[in-house]
């Protein structure tokens, strides 16, 4: 019988390329952001501990994701938590999300479908696991993430059976797009749910060095693209943190 190592490595060299495995090998993670611990070429968390090889194909590949995506708790972001003492993790940061899509929902400027957004959240910063998370207010890191995550789709997605790797490689390009609904409205909330953790931590990222009430604005434009209610909640918050000292005034 052939075994679940076998079957899984067969979903996913035949669909990703050795030069892309070989650019997320040699991509650093960014700056400010602490490393995964590197692994071996091609190394799955799966393989640690191989499950049953009487378990299909197809299911084996789906596991094998599973298994994967579980190292999104280990990359962390610059947020600080509100209830604890250290940063959050991506795996937070996409849960929080996931529960302030039905709740906020109303307040979209265009009708949405809220379970595909749930999705879009969920879905939107896997390839982190690969690509690293990108500070939003780290210039010198933005300038190669979009390399960095095309790279870390290709690799990622490729682990699922063919529908299932083209439905969620779809869905993350459709974050990526903001071209629906749903893509504007889920990245409106990306944008809103570091802006509250930065206000309950009385500044929190906003005092990296040279950001000011301004380039909070900028980076915070699409919350109000997507949504009048939230993109005034947002200015609200920013005018108030930066009368209190939290966040610099001007211009970077």
């Amino acid at each position: 019988m052939t075994s679940l190592h076998t079957a899984t490595r067969a979903y996913a060299t035949s669909r990703a390329s050795a030069g892309l495995s070989r650019l997320m090998r040699e991509s650093p993670f960014v700056s400010l952001t602490p490393r995964i611990p590197e692994e071996p070429a091609e190394q799955l968390l799966a393989e640690l501990n191989p499950l049953p090889t009487e378990i299909s194909a197809r299911l084996g590949a789906q596991l094998t994701f599973l298994i994967e995506v579980d190292k999104l708790k280990s990359v962390l972001r610059q947020s600080p938590l509100a209830t604890a003492a250290r940063r959050e993790n991506d795996a937070e940061h996409s849960w929080h999300l996931a529960m302030m899509v039905p709740l906020l929902a109303e307040y979209a400027d265009e009708p949405i479908d809220v379970g595909h957004t749930t999705l879009l959240v969920v879905v939107h910063d896997l390839i982190e696991i690969y690509a690293g998370d990108t500070p939003l207010y780290d210039d010198a890191s933005r300038g190669s993430q979009q390399e960095r995550e095309l790279a870390a789709a290709e690799r990622l997605f490729a682990l699922l059976p063919t529908d299932q790797a083209t439905w969620l490689r779809r869905s993350w390009d459709e974050f990526e797009a903001q071209r629906t609904p749903e893509a504007r409205f889920a990245k409106a909330l990306d944008r809103l749910q570091p802006l509250l953790l930065n206000w309950l931590a009385k500044g929190g990222t906003w005092h990296t060095p040279g950001v000011t009430a301004d380039t909070v604005r900028t980076r915070t434009a699409g919350i109000g693209a997507a949504s009048a209610p939230l993109g005034e909640l947002a200015e609200t918050l920013i005018t108030a943190a930066e009368e209190a000292g939290w966040v610099r005034r001007g211009k970077p």
